[in-house]
């Protein structure tokens, strides 16, 4: 039944959400931690695109969406996502 839960959560994310979901599992090693700290230490390099920045700060809100849901229900995102056919 949990399984559902998390399946339904999955599908109602938005194309950034699971983007940031494959990102953290294939180029941080699954870590949230190692790409928070890439982003922000990419925010305060300078200089910096003004668009760049403004993604970053929506991703590291996104990134608290799903760190926060992943941690309270105890999963990985990334395994409820639908089979690609």
């Amino acid at each position: 039944m949990a399984d559902d839960e998390h399946k339904k959560y999955y599908a109602t994310l938005s194309e950034e959400e699971r983007m940031l979901l494959l990102l953290r599992d294939e180029l941080y090693s699954g870590s949230w931690d190692k790409m928070e700290e890439d982003l922000r230490n990419r925010l305060k390099g300078r200089p910096y695109i003004f668009k760049l920045v403004n993604r970053i700060e929506e991703d590291l809100k996104r990134i608290e969406k799903l760190r926060s849901y992943e941690q309270k229900h105890k999963i990985n995102l990334q395994d409820y996502k639908a089979p690609e056919p």
